[in-house]
C-alpha cells in the first residue's frame, strides 16, 4: 500500500523508515517490510516565485490566508494520478485534511486499508482553495471536533490507524479486530470452534475492556477476581460488564448505538445510566 503525503512541512514526517515519526512502531515495521510505502512531497517545491509563496489572502476579506490551488494541482499532476472524474476509489483515494471534513472513524479506517493508495493533502493556514477539493479530492477528513495548526498530525493519524489494519503488521492478525472500535461483533468471532470465549472479543460498539498483567496486585490494588480464577465463562461476563462501565465512564454518547441487551441495560442502571428519551 502507498501513501503519498502533501505538505509544506515534509521534515514533520522525516525521511522514512529512518527518522521522524515514520521511524517508529508499527509504521515502521510496515515500511522496512515493505508492506507499505510512504512518501512526502513538499509543496514549495511546486511553486514559481523567488520567495516559494504557497499561500495567499482570501478573496471577499477575511482573517489568515489561504493555500493557494495551483502548486497543489501541480503536484498531485507529477503522481500520476487517475482524474478525479475516472478514478477508482475501490483502488486508489485523494483526501485532503481538513477541520471541514468529515470525521474519521476506525470504520474509515478499515475502508482506506482495502485501497492500493492513499494521498493525504494537508490543509494549513486558514484553510485550501475549494477547488482543490472540487476538483482533485475524493473526500476530506478531519480526526476530531477541533481546530490543529495543520493537517500534518492529522495525515500521521490517519497513516497509523490505516497500516496497523495491514494484513502482516501486528503480531496477530486478530489484534486490530479485538479491540475498541474492533469489527469483531459476530459470535463466530467472539468464541472458538469448542465454544470457549477468547481471550478478547468483539467491542459490539463499545469501548475495549481494561486490561491486567503480572503482578497480580500492584501498590496494594488486586487484578479483579474474576480474571485470576480460570472460569471462562466468569471471564467473559466480566470483561463485558468492565466494557460496559469503561464506556459509560468515558464515552456514554456510543450507548445509544451500542449492541446491548436487556441484562446490560440493567447492569448500566446499577451506575446510573440513564438512557436518553
Amino acid at each position: 500500500m502507498r501513501f503519498d503525503i502533501v505538505t509544506i512541512f515534509p521534515e514533520f514526517f522525516g525521511s522514512p523508515p529512518d527518522q521522524g515519526i515514520l521511524g517508529h512502531g508499527v509504521v515502521s515495521r510496515a515500511l522496512r517490510t515493505g508492506l507499505a510505502s510512504a512518501h512526502t512531497h513538499d509543496l514549495r517545491a511546486f511553486t514559481h516565485d523567488r520567495h516559494r509563496t504557497v499561500d495567499d489572502r482570501p478573496f471577499g476579506g477575511g482573517e489568515g490566508m489561504v493555500l493557494k490551488a495551483q502548486p497543489i494541482f501541480e503536484c498531485l499532476e507529477s503522481l500520476n494520478l487517475t482524474p478525479k472524474p475516472t478514478r477508482d476509489t475501490t483502488r486508489e483515494t485523494v483526501i485532503l485534511l481538513s477541520a471541514q471534513g468529515k470525521r474519521f472513524t476506525q470504520a474509515t479506517a478499515r475502508r482506506l486499508a482495502t485501497l492500493d493508495r492513499v494521498v493525504l493533502i494537508c490543509g494549513r493556514y486558514e484553510g485550501v482553495d475549494e477547488r482543490v477539493s472540487q476538483l482533485l479530492c475524493d473526500e476530506e477528513l478531519s480526526i476530531g471536533d477541533y481546530v490543529l495548526s495543520g493537517g500534518e498530525l492529522g495525515a500521521a493519524v490517519i497513516l497509523d490507524a490505516v497500516v496497523r489494519l495491514l494484513p502482516g503488521v501486528l503480531g496477530h492478525a486478530d489484534s486490530s479486530k479485538f479491540e475498541s472500535f474492533g469489527e469483531g461483533d459476530r459470535p463466530e468471532d467472539t468464541m472458538t470452534a469448542a465454544g470457549v470465549p477468547r481471550s478478547t472479543h468483539g467491542s459490539g460498539g463499545l469501548l475495549d475492556y481494561p486490561h491486567y498483567t503480572r503482578p497480580a496486585e500492584f501498590l496494594g490494588v488486586p487484578i479483579p477476581e474474576p480474571l485470576g480464577n480460570g472460569d471462562h465463562l466468569a471471564i467473559r461476563r466480566w470483561r463485558h460488564q468492565a466494557a460496559l462501565a469503561k464506556t459509560l465512564a468515558n464515552r456514554p454518547d456510543l450507548l445509544a448505538a451500542a449492541d446491548i441487551s436487556d441484562e446490560d441495560r440493567e447492569f448500566l442502571a446499577t451506575l446510573g445510566y440513564q438512557p436518553p428519551a
